[in-house]
C-alpha cells in the first residue's frame, strides 16, 4: 500500500499545474503577454529596419515565429495596426510573412502573380493607407518569376497563353520595354523581375491614390526582390 502522504501528492500536482512553461504559452518561446508586445514601428525606416531584421534571421535560420500564440490572435480580435503593406507575387515560394520572420497581425499583404498593379489592387493598398495607416508600403518581385517570364516569351513571340493569362501579361509588358535585347537568359528574366517592380511603383507613384501619400509623407514606398535560393531580401535603390 503506497504510505505516501496525500497533503504531498496534492502539494506535487498544484506544484504542476501551477508552473507556466514557455512553450504552454508560444511555440517559439515568447512568452511575453500582449500588453509586453513592443509597439509598433514609429515611423517608415523603424518599419524597414524591422523588416530587414526579420529577413536576416528568416535566411540565416533563426527566425523567432513571433506573434503566433493563440494569446496574440486572441488580442487581435479586437483590431489590427500592422507595420508595413507588402505587395508581392503569389508565388508559393515568396510568403511575406514567412520571408520577413513577422507573424498575425504585423503586414497587411496583398498578393497577384507579377505583383503587378490594378484596381483591385489599388483598392487593397489605399485601404492599408487610409485605414491601417501603414507607413510602409514594399512592392515586393522575385527571382524566377513566372509571370515575368511568361511576359518575356510573349515579347519575343514565343508564348502562348489563355486570356486571363494575357491580361496580367499585358500589365506587365509596359515595364520591360527597356531591357536590352542583347541580354539573355537567366540575365534577362533577373533585369526583368527589378524592371516589373519598379514599373509597379511607377504606376503607384502615378495614381491618385498613392500620389496624395507619398506627397504628404505619411507612406514610404520601396521596391524589392527576393532571392529564391539564399532567402534574402534585396532592397531596390
Amino acid at each position: 500500500m503506497d504510505e505516501t502522504p496525500r497533503n504531498t501528492r496534492r502539494e506535487c500536482l498544484l506544484g504542476v499545474a501551477g508552473l507556466t512553461l514557455p512553450w504552454m504559452l508560444n511555440p517559439s518561446g515568447v512568452t511575453a503577454a500582449p500588453s509586453e508586445v513592443p509597439p509598433p514601428p514609429k515611423d517608415a525606416a523603424e518599419a524597414l529596419r524591422r523588416l530587414k531584421e526579420g529577413n536576416r534571421r528568416f535566411a540565416e535560420g533563426t527566425v523567432r515565429h513571433a506573434h503566433q500564440a493563440a494569446v496574440w490572435r486572441d488580442h487581435l480580435t479586437a483590431g489590427q495596426q500592422p507595420f508595413a503593406t507588402i505587395l508581392a507575387c503569389s508565388d508559393s515560394r515568396v510568403p511575406p510573412e514567412l520571408v520577413f520572420d513577422q507573424g498575425f497581425g504585423d503586414l497587411f499583404v496583398i498578393r497577384v502573380a507579377g505583383n503587378l498593379i490594378a484596381s483591385d489592387v489599388l483598392g487593397s493598398i489605399q485601404y492599408a493607407l487610409m485605414h491601417l495607416r501603414t507607413p510602409l508600403l514594399v512592392i515586393m518581385g522575385h527571382e524566377g518569376c513566372g509571370a515575368v517570364t511568361a511576359t518575356l516569351e510573349s515579347l519575343s513571340g514565343q508564348g502562348t497563353e489563355p486570356r486571363y493569362i494575357n491580361l496580367l501579361i499585358d500589365r506587365i509588358k509596359p515595364g520591360l520595354a527597356g531591357i536590352p535585347e542583347n541580354v539573355n537568359g537567366a540575365d534577362r528574366v533577373h533585369q526583368a523581375v527589378e524592371a516589373n517592380v519598379r514599373w509597379s511603383m511607377r504606376q503607384l507613384i502615378a495614381s491618385p491614390e498613392g500620389k496624395q501619400r507619398l506627397e504628404d509623407k505619411t507612406v514610404t514606398l520601396v521596391g524589392a526582390v527576393y532571392e529564391l535560393a539564399t532567402g534574402t531580401v534585396r532592397f531596390l535603390d
